[in-house]
């Protein structure tokens, strides 16, 4: 299997890409993976901007119905959908300029995986950043 997330990668979207997190599929729900990896992000100083069809406020944070109405830039857009549909929200993430991708684990999309990093964008498949957040200290 091909390793969509290097350490170098990992680290760069982690530590060197910015610190607003679009979060697209957060609801309050809290017993989505969604909502936990959002808290995990917050503790770790990073802003987390919710997508979702409902647009809810989730964690004191403004929600958005899309990427595209979001309106100021997002660095890096963490993807807690379907996998049929995360290389559209992928495409999305690079049409409004964000930094990096990052796929959730057992979510991979090897077409939207070029297309991203042929933008010019990192890219993460496959792994989670409130794992990687404590692993890499």
């Amino acid at each position: 299997m091909t390793n969509y997330g290097d350490e170098a990668t990992v680290r760069e979207i982690l530590t060197r890409s910015g610190d607003t997190w679009a979060v697209v599929g957060l609801s309050n729900n809290t017993a989505r993976a969604a909502y936990g990896v959002a808290q995990v992000l917050q503790r770790h100083g990073k802003r987390i901007v919710p997508v979702h069809p409902k647009a809810e406020t989730v964690l004191g944070e403004p929600g958005y119905a899309s990427l595209a109405d979001i309106p100021f830039p997002v660095d890096v857009v963490d993807v807690f959908v379907n996998g049929s549909l995360a290389g559209e929200v992928a495409d999305q993430a690079v049409a409004v300029g964000a930094k990096a991708v990052w796929f959730q684990l057992g979510v991979v999309d090897e077409a939207a995986y070029g297309r991203t990093r042929a933008a010019g964008v990192s890219m993460v498949m496959d792994r989670c950043p409130a794992i990687e957040i404590p692993r890499l200290g």
